[in-house]
C-alpha cells in the first residue's frame, strides 16, 4: 500500500490542501478553501475603520481551511487516512498575530473584537512603515543589517510589533506571544508551540550563529521594547524539516486524519517551492509568482547584496545560504486593472466568446508586438520590496495618450513586473551573487504562456517551469515526508525527498534575440524611471501619499 503527505498552502485569499504520493510526488487531489474573512483592509468584522495601508485577516479562516480542504482531498483521493504520514504547511509571511499563553488570539476574545491591533497582521500590512523608517535608522551601524539589504520593511515581525505597543499597549500586554500564523496554525495542529527558522530568519531578524540582536538594540527604539524577544517570542528556533509533532485528537477530528500523524515545522510558501521543482543547488533562481512574487536562491557563501529581503544559513536547505528578494505587486496589479480600468465592452465580448477577462486581454496583448504601446510602467502599485525596500512608492505608467488601449495597459504591467525582476536579478550578479538558471512557479507560471516569453525575453534566459501548479503546497508535503522518516515511508532528509517528489514541466521558454533587443531599450527607460522616482530624485510619490493620508481615506 502507498503512503501519502498532505500539503496545506495558506496563501492571501485562500488555503488549499493536495494529497501527494511519497513515491512519485503524484498529485491525488486537492482542495480550496475561500477565507470568508478575506482580506480586512477597510473594515473589521463588526464595522470598526482600519486607517490607510492596514491589511487583516481573521485567525478563524484558517481553521476552517483544516476543517474543509483536508477532509475534502482526503474524500476526492479515496486514500485511507491510515495511510497518510505526514502533514507539512507553508504560509505567506510575515503574517502575525497576537495570542496567550495557551494559543488563543486575542482577537477571539470578546474585549478585544473590536481592537484592530487584535487581529492577524496580514504580510502587505504596511500601517508599521513609520516603525520601519525608524527602525532603519537605529540600526544603521549594526552589523546585521546588511543581510536585509539595508532595510527592513514594514512587512517584518518587529516593525509590526512596535506597531502594537505604540498604538495599542493594551494589547501588547495581553498578547503572551506574538507569533507567525505559520507557526500559530502548527501548533492548532499539535499542540506543540514552535517557531521555524525560516520566518525566524527571515522575517524576525534571527541568526543561526548570532540569534536576535541584542535587548540595548530594542530599547534603544523603545525602552519597552527591551525585552520583547524575551517576552513576546520566547521559543527557541528550529529547523526545518523537523517533526513538530503529532495530530491531537481533536484536529484528527476536525480533519480527518490519524491522530499522532506526523507534522512538519512551519515553512514559507515561497521557500518551500525550492524542493517542489526539483532545485539542489546554487545559481538556480525560482519565482513563485502570484499576488506578489518571491524570489529564492541557493548560494554556497554569504553575500550582502543591496535590497534584498534577507540571507539566511540553512534558510532553504541544510547547507546553503538562502537569499530571497520580491515583488510586492504581480497578480495584484493585474487584477486591479481588470478590477477598475477595463471598459464593459471588453468584458461583454469576453462573456460572448466564454473567456475570462484576463484571458481574453492576454489574447490581444499577445497580438502586440514588443515596444509597440509606447509605454513604460513601474511596478509598484503595491509599494517596493527589492531592491528599494520603500512601500511609500506607487505605480506609475508613462506613454499613455488617446490612442492607448486597455490590451497595451495589461501587457505594460506585465512587462514591468519581468524589469523588476531583472533589476533584482541583475542587483544580485553585481555583488557576488549567481544566477544561472530560471524556474517559476505558480498559477501565473502554468496559466500565461505569454507572460512567461515576455520574462524570457527581459532577462535573456531560458525559463523552466514547476511540473505542479500547486507549487508550496507539493513543497510542503515534501517536508511533511521528512517530517514522518523513513521508518513511516519518507525520506532522511529534503534532497532525498525532493529528487523523488520534484517535478518540471517540459515546457521551456527560450529568449527571442529581436524581442530581447527591443526589451533591453525599454529597460533602459524602466532603469531611469526606477532610480529618478525610486532613490530620491523626484518624491512626488510619497509626497502625494502623505496628501492622501492628510486627506483622510
Amino acid at each position: 500500500m502507498g503512503k501519502y503527505t498532505v500539503g496545506v498552502d495558506f496563501g492571501t485569499m485562500s488555503g488549499r490542501a493536495v494529497l501527494v504520493a511519497v513515491d512519485t510526488g503524484e498529485e491525488l487531489a486537492s482542495s480550496v478553501f475561500e477565507y470568508p474573512h478575506a482580506v480586512m483592509d477597510e473594515t473589521l468584522p463588526d464595522g470598526a475603520p482600519l486607517g490607510v495601508d492596514w491589511a487583516l485577516q481573521h485567525p478563524r479562516d484558517y481553521l476552517d481551511v483544516f476543517a474543509n480542504a483536508i477532509p475534502a482531498a482526503l474524500k476526492e483521493s479515496g486514500v485511507s487516512p491510515s495511510d497518510v504520514i505526514g502533514v507539512g504547511i507553508d504560509f505567506t509571511a510575515c503574517t502575525v498575530l497576537p495570542v496567550k499563553s495557551d494559543g488563543t488570539p486575542l482577537c477571539f476574545l470578546p474585549e478585544y473584537a473590536s481592537n484592530p491591533h487584535a487581529y492577524v497582521k496580514l504580510w502587505k500590512h504596511h500601517a508599521a512603515q513609520d516603525k520601519a523608517n525608524r527602525l532603519n535608522e537605529a540600526a544603521a551601524d549594526e552589523p546585521w543589517l546588511g543581510r536585509y539589504g539595508g532595510k527592513i520593511s514594514s512587512e517584518w515581525l518587529f516593525p509590526k510589533l512596535w506597531q502594537v505597543l505604540d498604538e495599542s499597549p493594551e494589547i501588547y500586554e495581553a498578547m503572551d506571544y506574538f507569533i507567525e500564523a505559520a507557526d500559530w496554525v502548527v501548533w492548532q495542529l499539535t499542540g506543540v508551540h514552535t517557531r521555524n527558522s525560516c520566518t525566524a530568519g527571515y522575517k524576525a531578524i534571527w541568526h543561526k550563529r548570532d540569534g536576535y540582536p541584542p535587548k540595548e538594540f530594542f530599547a534603544k527604539l523603545d525602552p519597552r521594547l527591551e525585552n520583547a524577544v524575551l517576552n513576546k517570542l520566547g521559543v527557541p528556533v528550529t529547523p526545518l524539516g523537523r517533526r513538530a509533532g503529532g495530530i491531537t485528537p481533536e484536529m484528527a477530528a476536525l480533519t480527518g486524519l490519524i491522530a499522532g500523524t506526523a507534522v512538519a515545522i512551519a515553512n514559507v510558501d515561497a521557500h518551500v517551492c525550492v524542493p517542489a521543482v526539483g532545485i539542489l543547488g546554487p545559481g538556480k533562481m525560482l519565482a513563485i509568482m502570484g499576488t506578489s512574487t518571491c524570489h529564492i536562491l541557493l548560494g554556497e557563501s554569504e553575500h550582502i547584496v543591496p535590497g534584498m529581503c534577507g540571507v539566511v544559513e540553512d534558510g532553504v536547505y541544510p547547507g546553503f545560504f538562502g537569499y530571497e528578494a520580491g515583488q510586492s505587486c504581480v497578480g495584484d496589479h493585474f487584477a486591479w486593472f481588470v478590477r477598475n480600468c477595463v471598459p464593459a465592452a471588453y468584458e461583454q465580448v469576453a462573456c460572448d466568446v466564454g473567456k475570462d477577462i484576463h484571458a481574453y486581454l492576454t489574447e490581444l496583448a499577445e497580438r502586440l508586438a514588443p515596444g509597440e504601446s509606447g509605454l513604460v510602467a513601474l511596478d509598484w502599485w503595491n509599494g517596493n520590496r527589492s531592491v528599494l525596500v520603500d512601500v511609500d512608492l506607487t505605480g506609475c505608467i508613462i506613454g499613455l495618450t488617446l490612442a492607448t488601449k486597455p490590451e497595451e495597459i495589461y501587457r505594460a504591467l506585465i512587462e514591468a513586473t519581468a524589469y523588476g525582476t531583472r533589476k533584482i536579478i541583475e542587483t544580485f550578479r553585481a555583488n557576488g551573487v549567481a544566477v544561472d538558471e530560471f524556474y517559476a512557479s505558480g498559477g501565473i507560471a502554468w496559466k500565461n504562456a505569454m507572460m512567461m516569453q515576455i520574462y524570457a525575453d527581459v532577462l535573456q534566459i531560458p525559463i523552466r517551469i514547476a511540473g505542479s501548479a500547486q507549487g508550496p503546497a507539493l513543497g510542503s508535503a515534501i517536508f511533511a515526508a521528512v517530517a514522518a522518516g523513513e521508518e513511516a515511508g519518507g525520506y532522511a532528509d529534503v534532497f532525498a525527498a525532493a529528487k523523488a517528489m520534484g517535478s518540471l514541466r517540459d515546457t521551456v521558454y527560450a529568449p527571442n534575440p529581436e524581442a530581447a533587443a527591443v526589451y533591453d531599450r525599454l529597460y533602459a527607460e524602466y532603469d531611469l524611471l526606477h532610480d529618478y522616482f525610486g532613490r530620491g530624485a523626484n518624491g512626488a510619490m510619497k509626497r502625494l501619499k502623505e496628501i492622501k493620508k492628510s486627506a483622510g481615506r
